[in-house]
């Protein structure tokens, strides 16, 4: 029931699991700068009080985070079949994308530093309609790097044809 609309006969590849601790390390970051600016501003116009609850709050959508990004990172996935590349992630409302060889103008390998300290990368595929665009995070580059000269080779063999 989780793949709904996706094939029978695909055999799905997952990304690497540490897509959800760059995530977190992220929202750690995110969460915690902006509860520490909240607990000071509020802090010092409202009073304390004000402040840790603010802080309790953020702390709270931190945890809240914590656990969708798991469970995010694990409903990423992505199928190469003879003619297409299939993408789907999401939890409560899941997205299959697929992106026939043919239609691709070009494939981008990308890594942030946080990604690059992680040993991760995103594979992001162009297409003529943005609606056909595609990207695969969390994947070891040698992976991408295969990925991206794999998907050129075929969109350019299959774009011959046209």
């Amino acid at each position: 029931m989780d793949d709904l609309f996706a094939p029978s006969d695909v055999s799905w590849t997952p990304v690497s699991p540490k897509l959800a601790a760059v995530r977190r390390l992220n929202a750690a970051i995110t969460f915690g700068l902006l509860g520490l600016v909240a607990l000071v501003v509020l802090g010092i116009t409202l009073g304390w009080v004000w402040g840790f609850l603010a802080l309790a709050v953020f702390a709270a959508g931190f945890a809240w985070s914590w656990m969708l990004i798991g469970r995010n990172q694990r409903s990423w996935k992505y199928a190469e079949r003879e003619d297409e590349l299939l993408v789907s992630h999401g939890i409560l409302f899941r997205e299959l994308v697929v992106v026939p060889y043919g239609r691709m103008q070009f494939v981008d390998v990308t890594a942030g530093p946080l990604e690059r300290s992680f040993g991760i990368a995103t594979v992001e595929l162009h297409t003529a309609t943005p609606a056909t665009d595609a990207k695969i995070p969390g994947l070891h580059p040698d992976e991408a790097s295969r990925l991206r000269d794999r998907l050129s080779a075929l969109g350019q063999a299959q774009a011959w044809g046209l």
